[in-house]
């Protein structure tokens, strides 16, 4: 909000046309990250759609609005590199088994999810029980949770990130099982709590039926984590990570994998491909040393 009151703090909202409203939406893009813009225009997009609804304006500026193509720079590439944590496959099989025993309510799920798929963690809580196709084994994703406030009530469904994000998932046999066992306790609370549970068929709903905050995942990841004993700066988006370096070591074609992923550009996919690769050959370089150093 302090980016539009900045510059059109003085002005009714009738005088923001569509022209500038773009022109101020590239100005931001020319000094901050895509993502952070989104940010700004997701905002955007409330204040003038509330407008609407008020009756205070007739059109909305910032319907259709492209954010311009954004070059990354080479320093944020290698920063990104550094920031690139994953789980090992047996750090991540000793964390998942650490959410069965001792996670909080649906925390063995979400991480499951999120290991099992590599949904971004925005896509997993906007999933809804439409989305789930227990005969084909699927998770369709079509949208994905903006809730910067951390607000229970106050979310958006979003669009995905890109036109190729929103993709068909194929689940595992374990994951449908989870996914089934939930409904069913899901349904229990809903008894329990009447007409308290907002039933909008959210798959990680919390108790009162809204979908569960990003920061509550986030508190109950670095719980988990000190249980487990694994000492990483692992984030919810970590599991994509780790999701892609097994999707490797198993095989996976790059193709597959971008679709899997959901990336549009598939150099996005190759930079993620080029990183957990070369991670995979320092550790085969590491473990082919110490055999060599046993033997000698």
């Amino acid at each position: 909000m302090k980016h539009f009151i900045s510059v059109w703090g003085p002005y009714p909202l009738k005088k923001i046309s569509k022209q500038i409203y773009q022109k101020r939406i590239v100005e931001l893009a020319e000094n901050y990250s895509r993502n952070y813009v989104g940010g700004i225009h997701a905002c955007g997009r409330m204040i003038f759609n509330h407008a609407v609804e008020l009756g205070l304006i007739k059109l909305n500026p910032t319907e259709n609005i492209q954010l311009p193509k954004y070059q990354v720079k080479v320093e944020e590439i290698e920063s990104q590199e550094e920031e690139m944590k994953f789980l090992e496959k047996e750090e991540l099989a000793r964390f998942l088994r650490t959410a069965d025993s001792e996670g909080l309510e649906m925390d063995s799920l979400i991480f499951t999810t999120l290991a099992y798929t590599g949904l971004r963690i925005g896509e997993l809580l906007a999933l809804k029980w439409t989305d789930f196709d227990e005969e084909k084994g699927s998770l369709r994703v079509t949208k994905t949770l903006y809730n910067p406030s951390n607000n229970i009530k106050k979310y958006e469904l979003l669009p995905p990130k890109t036109s190729g994000s929103i993709r068909t998932i194929r689940i595992d046999e374990r994951l449908i099982k989870m996914l089934k066992r939930h409904a069913i306790k899901q349904k229990e609370m809903k008894l329990q709590k009447g007409s308290f549970y907002i039933d909008n068929q959210f798959i990680f709903a919390r108790d009162d039926g809204h979908p569960q905050l990003r920061k509550v995942v986030e508190t109950r990841l670095k719980r988990l984590l000190k249980k487990a004993d694994i000492d990483k700066n692992i984030t919810p988006h970590s599991f994509r990570h780790t999701h892609t370096s097994l999707l490797i070591e198993a095989g996976v074609g790059v193709k597959e994998i971008q679709q899997r992923l959901g990336h549009t550009d598939i150099n996005t996919t190759m930079n993620i491909y080029a990183h957990m690769t070369a991670n995979m050959e320092e550790k085969a370089s590491h473990q082919f040393s110490k055999l060599m150093k046993d033997l000698l």
